[in-house]
């Protein structure tokens, strides 16, 4: 499972906007800059964001965007998943993959489907609040 810069860079705006929500909403220009991120890009991700009902956008002087509900309530998992397509680690695990004719018989099966439950749970257990402290869940992990 490789994460894309688009999954990543939509955390980092989550975040962001978490540490900016008592300022309203946050002009797109701002958070580009702060993030370091184009704002055509960045454009591209807001919007999967709001269709989402994560972010909420609002055109015209004074607009912006703003989170939608509180930082700790949405989890790393569900934004990943959002922008990512979802997290499985081989292809076979994919939503609306078709099945693969050796499933069945496959000796490594079980190990993908316990990692795709690990990287799941993981990611899930962490907010964005969490990031927003110094020292996230998952710094204290080693591989």
């Amino acid at each position: 499972m490789l994460v894309s810069t688009r999954g990543r860079y939509a955390l980092r705006v989550m975040i962001d906007l978490a540490e900016h929500q008592g300022e309203g909403y946050v002009p797109l220009k701002e958070i580009a800059e702060r993030q370091e991120i184009s704002e055509k890009y960045l454009e591209s991700i807001l919007k999967t964001l709001v269709s989402n009902k994560v972010l909420v956008g609002v055109r015209g002087k004074g607009g912006g965007y703003r989170l939608a509900k509180s930082p700790d309530l949405y989890t790393v998992g569900s934004i990943l998943r959002m922008t990512e397509g979802n997290l499985a680690p081989v292809a076979c695990l994919e939503e609306g993959a078709e099945q693969c004719s050796r499933m069945a018989s496959c000796p490594t099966i079980s190990m993908w489907k316990k990692l795709h439950s690990m990287i799941d749970e993981f990611f899930d257990s962490i907010t964005i609040a969490d990031l927003m402290q110094s020292s996230a869940p998952g710094d204290s992990y080693v591989i």
